[in-house]
């Protein structure tokens, strides 16, 4: 670790590229105390800024900043941690980067390579590690309470709890083998160790049914609008993203191709989608286009059926919740029982509209963050409890037996925290972080 040439130095711009008043260099590495005593002419007192002039080899001042240390082990690397904040110029980042980099063992940091240091050093678990990732890249009062949770540990804390739970269990079972010539103690650790794969079952199905509203928090609520042509589901598009999105024309068939805005309301993300309308068509473009709406429907979380108020009804098949709106009420007609009747031209309808879509996301789960939101955290917790299943509905009594699926238990919840098996896991998540995370 301490080698600068197999484990170098690594140095990044850690706030936003672009022009700006302030901008934050970035190293993590064994060399940081010597980098700070060349260029700032003296390592500060830990965890305090001090205003340097910053300088290179030939003394020619770079600029001022206020520079920041964090030495080893506590910092967000483990490693020995350096900030510069700078003027945010792109000659003054461009010109420190050079000068860093010039230095033996210091080198420009890969994609998420701070973030995968502190990884490797156990300051994250895998779970904090994909919270900080979606709270990067979280855009609503959802996403960002979710992502928060999870970076802040509270899987890792919950499948400590579990993973304590099952060991204990574990113990308890491996007592009874070491015991069984004597006839009183099979029985009650067997039972006890049980109770405790049960205790842990029932918490692992009470997160996992919180999945699918975290699954969604994260990656946005599937809307789709549909109905026939000239429902008015582009004029309404365009009314709830506040800009042209779509084209509207009073031809019919305008729309051919699924058109999508994202959406927060009230802290949800919502991915809305225009469609083509709903018919029968010779044009064999326009019918892809229906084909593809029929898909969306299929896969959206919410269909907003639309009929022009002065309109005949028609029946929207499928299993997707529907809310069923009669649009241009501005116009002559009655809405059908159960329509919400809404006009994009005048505005009537449209805050009870965004009220309704709001209620009919929130009962996908409960209003407090979800433990689980990514697919492969549903796989190991669902792998765990299939083992746990099938260890408290045995009627065998065999210990060894229980004992195996208890640990197969233990090995899913390892996966799901990033102790075992997660190279893949780890190359692809760290791609996707900025240079300097």
């Amino acid at each position: 670790m301490n080698d600068p040439e197999a484990y170098p130095t690594i140095v990044a711009l850690s706030s936003a590229p672009g022009r700006a008043g302030v901008a934050v260099i970035r190293l993590s590495g064994s060399r940081v105390r010597f980098v700070l005593e060349t260029f700032a002419g003296v390592i500060p007192e830990p965890r305090r800024a001090a205003l340097r002039q910053l300088r290179d080899a030939d003394g020619e001042a770079i600029d001022q900043a206020l520079v920041l240390f964090f030495p080893a082990p506590a910092s967000f690397t483990g490693e020995d941690v350096a900030e510069f904040h700078v003027h945010g110029s792109r000659a003054v980042l461009a010109r420190l980067l050079v000068v860093l980099t010039a230095l033996p063992g210091v080198r420009l940091a890969e994609a998420g390579e701070f973030t995968r240091r502190a990884f490797e050093a156990g300051k994250l678990d895998l779970g904090a590690v994909e919270g900080l990732a979606d709270l990067i890249d979280s855009e609503t009062e959802w996403q960002r309470k979710q992502a928060l949770r999870q970076m802040e540990g509270a899987l890792g804390s919950f499948a400590a709890e579990w993973r304590e739970a099952l060991l204990q269990a574990m113990s308890l079972l491996a007592a009874e083998l070491d015991f069984s010539d004597e006839g009183d103690v099979s029985g009650p650790l067997q039972e006890q160790a049980l109770a405790l794969a049960g205790t842990v079952l029932g918490s692992l199905r009470k997160a996992l049914g919180s999945f699918a509203m975290g699954e969604r928090v994260r990656e946005g609520f599937v809307v789709v609008l549909a109905g026939p042509p000239n429902a008015g589901k582009s004029s309404l598009l365009n009314a709830l993203a506040q800009r042209d999105v779509a084209i509207v024309s009073p031809v019919a068939g305008t729309t051919r191709d699924a058109l999508e805005v994202r959406l927060d309301l009230a802290g949800l993300p919502v991915i809305l989608i225009d469609t083509a309308g709903l018919r029968d068509s010779a044009d064999p473009i326009e019918a892809e286009g229906v084909r593809r709406a029929r898909n969306l429907l299929a896969r959206a979380d919410l269909a907003l059926a639309l009929r022009g108020i002065d309109s005949e009804p028609y029946q929207m098949d499928g299993e997707t919740p529907v809310l069923r709106l009669a649009t241009k009420s501005d116009l002559a007609g009655t809405p059908l029982p159960g329509e919400l009747p809404i006009s994009v031209k005048t505005g009537a309808g449209i805050p009870d509209l965004l009220a309704a879509i709001i209620e009919r996301l929130h009962a996908f789960g409960r209003s407090e963050p979800a433990l689980l939101t990514r697919e492969r955290h549903r796989a190991a917790v669902a792998d765990a409890i299939m083992a746990l299943e099938r260890a408290v509905s045995a009627e065998h009594g065999q210990g060894e037996l229980l004992a195996e699926e208890l640990r197969i238990a233990v090995l899913a919840l390892e996966r799901l925290v990033g102790r075992i098996d997660v190279e893949d896991v780890l190359d692809r998540l760290f791609s996707g972080f900025c240079i300097g995370k």
